[in-house]
């Protein structure tokens, strides 16, 4: 009976492979290189999680969503942040209608949020009280307006975008929001080759067909395959120690982060981690999470976590500094030997 149930498991798994093999090609055929990048939005899709893409203009990151919507077969909608955005034209409003009978009665007029894939453009470029209107439908999945709760379709992801550079008539995200980012995903420039490919393939008249690789509802369910995908004790330990080892008051804290951070990462960080190198595993075709699953997610869920004070500033120290001497540093837990 279990022979049978782990061969199951393991062709939907094989099978899970080969979805995610094809939704690369497909996306390759409009998006060049950039393969780390859409393997993280990929881990996050299958999580539930949701993105922040971080990146200078014209490296195709509105493309790159938007094309991955018309693979999945989903829903999609992008919303331009600008300083004058309102919170109702995220969520929706409530209007007054009058009928044939001359009565008047509010009915909803749902906002762009209802959606599969909602692509916030430029988040950094509205105010607090506008960003204030995605906290409830990341975190819940659902939109209050007035006394009514609206829940949204499923599934749902926010992928975010946000140019580093023009920092001036911007709102830093805070970090309460920043925090319910799954991944801060940096989309960096091409390589020599692939920029070359850019060039030969955009200014072609021709245009790319992309196919339908997956439907909603197929997304649905291999996010459940992959919240099945097993973690150990010994992971789970690995991953407490790394996320510990972020916050400069915690006894494990080795020096250099109690020297050059403010404050280290919360406990949403590990959950991340976690779900992260389950996606990772389950996308290769593997039961279980390996060290190695964690450690290649560390960066992207550890980035937006970390606050490092003047000094680290000072002396050209990153976020991803810090990360990667943490990694090289904290050993993986001791094996527990099985008992004969």
């Amino acid at each position: 009976m279990s022979t049978t149930k782990t061969r199951s498991l393991g062709d939907v798994l094989q099978e899970f492979r080969h979805h995610r093999r094809l939704m690369q090609e497909e996306l390759q055929k409009v998006i060049v290189g950039q393969a780390e990048v859409i393997e993280q939005i990929f881990a996050a899709i299958f999580t539930r999680g949701h993105c922040l893409l971080v990146g200078v203009p014209g490296l195709a990151k509105t493309l790159m969503v938007s094309t991955l919507a018309q693979i999945l077969d989903i829903r999609f909608k992008r919303i331009q942040f600008t300083p004058d955005l309102m919170p109702s034209d995220i969520t929706g409003t409530n209007v007054l209608e009058e009928d044939e009978h001359g009565r008047r009665n509010f009915r909803f007029v749902e906002g762009p949020i209802f959606t599969n894939i909602l692509l916030a453009d430029e988040i950094n470029r509205t105010p607090p009280k506008t960003q204030a209107a995605l906290l409830q439908a990341m975190q819940e999945r659902e939109v209050t307006v007035g006394q009514t709760t609206y829940p949204l379709p499923e599934p749902f992801f926010t992928i975010a975008t946000q140019n580093p550079i023009e920092q001036e008539g911007t709102y830093p995200l805070p970090e309460a929001q920043l925090d319910r980012f799954m991944f801060n995903i940096k989309v960096d420039y091409p390589s020599s080759e692939e920029e070359e490919r850019i060039l030969a393939t955009t200014t072609r008249s021709e245009k790319v067909e992309v196919r339908k690789v997956l439907s909603g509802r197929a997304i649905l369910n291999l996010q459940k395959l992959v919240s099945s995908v097993a973690v150990s004790q010994y992971i789970v330990k690995y991953v407490a120690r790394v996320v510990r080892a972020t916050r400069p008051r915690d006894p494990t804290a080795p020096e250099y982060v109690r020297e050059l951070v403010d404050w280290g990462a919360g406990p949403r960080a590990g959950q991340f981690l976690i779900n992260g190198g389950k996606a990772l595993a389950a996308m290769d075709g593997r039961f279980a999470v390996a060290i190695e699953d964690v450690q290649k997610v560390a960066i992207p869920v550890l980035r937006h976590r970390i606050s490092t004070n003047f000094q680290a500033q000072a002396e050209g120290v990153t976020n991803e500094d810090l990360i990667e001497r943490l990694l090289r540093q904290i050993p993986p837990p001791p094996i527990p030997k099985l008992e004969h």
